[in-house]
């Protein structure tokens, strides 16, 4: 059986014919101001009303509010402390260098209210980073003399290598005279 095709179209496969290709215009080169030929070319007279393409417009507006949304979210977030010029009273339990690349000076105060507090269970130490070597040095003095401390600090959100491995950063360290912060029974006689 032979299979012969119902429609009228040329069959190009049995045929040493090739259709005959549209020819297309050449496409006409886009010039530069800086090319002679491009004041040589006709301007339509419409060419100034074609509305032009704001997807671009829109997509850098969207990026420049992105970019600067996540540099505020990040200032806020890691540079700007939600707790400063805040204070904290009591002993220096230790004070130590860590870091393997950022070496830090991190360090857990004992604070006197909670030593004193006889009704509640002791809650919680007072853990935070040294700003610097002499705020550090301060400290180990402190510890090595046994003497209650004031201790300035500012708290942030969350925690950058080189500043430490506590969100509470210790700005500035006072000596405490023992009798005015503890109760007089607590006092130390001298």
């Amino acid at each position: 059986m032979i299979f012969t095709p119902k429609d009228d179209k040329n069959d190009y496969f049995d045929s040493e014919e090739l259709p005959e290709e549209p020819v297309k215009e050449p496409k006409r080169p886009a010039y530069s101001p800086d090319d002679p030929a491009y004041w040589e070319e006709e301007e339509s007279e419409w060419e100034h009303l074609k509305p032009r393409s704001k997807v671009k417009h829109w997509l850098w507006i969207s990026a420049v509010v992105v970019l600067t949304g996540l540099a505020v979210g990040c200032w806020l977030r890691y540079f700007k402390p939600y707790v400063s010029d805040a204070y904290q009273f009591g002993y220096v339990e230790h004070i130590e260098r860590r870091g393997t690349v950022f070496e830090t000076y991190e360090g857990v105060l004992i604070p006197y209210k909670e030593l004193m507090d006889t009704t509640r269970i002791y809650s919680r130490d007072f853990i935070f980073t040294a700003s610097d070597a002499k705020v550090a040095a301060r400290l180990l003095r402190a510890q090595l003399n046994a003497m209650p401390v004031r201790v300035e600090y500012r708290k942030y959100h969350a925690t950058l290598p080189w500043r430490g491995a506590s969100k509470i950063v210790v700005t500035a360290v006072d000596s405490v005279d023992p009798r005015k912060i503890l109760p007089p029974e607590f006092a130390p006689k001298r």
